[in-house]
């Protein structure tokens, strides 16, 4: 019984991002906190998908990525697919970071993150304005990318302690 909830407990560890990223979809927890900050507002989705996509590709996939942001615009009421295509591109920039780059370092990742979200915003925005009638107001949209920007660091210091507390997680 002990190696079954062992088995299971390191299972649910290992899909925890997954979970996160399905959570932060369906519930339409909102990271905008304008009620208490007028213009502090992020995209925890696109850091949890660049951040686990940069690290550990095979916890994600990009079908679940996909999956998930479909999930998003549904509940949110956006036009069907530009959550999830804009995931998809900050997955993909995540990607062709992790194939280049030779030297990883916090500071590297933090600012080819800046490119994910550039890229990813940009098509994301792109969709909306040509498939929707949803008014956009530019001055949201840069404070929103600077403070997904400026948190990345600390998500990326969340996400590398419970790395470091559920061990070393390794590719099945």
């Amino acid at each position: 019984m002990a190696i079954i909830y062992k088995s299971f407990k390191l299972q649910f560890t290992r899909i925890f991002p997954l979970l996160l990223l399905y959570f932060l979809s369906v519930s339409e927890i909102d990271t905008e906190f304008s009620n208490y900050f007028e213009i502090l507002s992020f995209n925890l989705q696109l850091i949890i998908v660049y951040y686990w996509m940069l690290k550990y590709p095979w916890l994600l996939g990009n079908g679940h990525i996909f999956f998930a942001g479909i999930i998003n615009d549904v509940v949110t009421g956006l036009p069907l697919g530009a959550s999830a295509l804009s995931y998809l591109v900050a997955s993909f920039v995540a990607s062709y970071i992790r194939n280049v780059t030779v030297n990883k370092s916090f500071f590297t990742e933090w600012f080819t993150f800046l490119l994910a979200i550039f890229f990813s915003n940009l098509f994301f925005y792109s969709l909306i304005g040509k498939f929707s009638d949803f008014e956009l107001f530019y001055i949201n949209i840069f404070y929103n990318a600077l403070f997904t920007f400026l948190l990345f660091p600390i998500f990326w210091v969340i996400f590398n302690i419970y790395v470091q507390l559920i061990g070393s997680i390794q590719n099945d």
